[in-house]
């Protein structure tokens, strides 16, 4: 397997998001809150005359809330369906390459971590958890309803 792999930090947990699906990393400053909006979406924001649907990704995997109170957080920006989502992450480290295709993960994980996971990959940098953008993007609500 080739595919290559952005490594981000959630909630203090290095993962990887797939880096094709990702368009751009950029620090958000702006927040604009939307009334009666799953819990997850953190708010709207701006990017080179964009809107963006901010998505906290820590609340999207059943983890708590992100502090948003310093005002600048770090996202990594993706389309789906024809729309653009900033998901908000602690840190965003590298991009490595996927050593392997996604193996089944043998250990207990939250649910949020079970819904949103691909399985294990390897890299050059270790094992990590392979995220599925769209289950992060569907939030908790989207389990719930099925």
């Amino acid at each position: 397997m080739s595919e290559l792999l952005l490594i981000v930090t959630i909630d203090g947990e290095r993962v990887a998001l797939p880096a094709a699906a990702v368009e751009s990393v950029v620090e958000l400053d702006t927040l604009i809150p939307v009334p009666r909006a799953a819990a997850h979406v953190a708010g709207l924001s701006a990017l080179r005359s964009r809107v963006l649907t901010v998505i906290d990704c820590m609340r999207s995997l059943e983890l708590g809330d992100t502090d948003c109170s310093d005002g600048i957080r770090e996202a990594a920006v993706v389309e789906l369906d024809g729309h653009h989502y900033a998901l908000i992450v602690d840190l965003v480290e590298d991009v490595v390459e996927a050593l392997s295709d996604p193996l089944p993960v043998r250990a207990a994980m939250g649910s949020g971590w079970e819904r949103a996971s691909q399985g294990m990959v390897e890299t050059e940098s270790g094992p990590l958890l392979l995220i599925d953008v769209a289950a992060l993007i569907a939030g908790g609500e989207a389990k719930a309803a099925a």
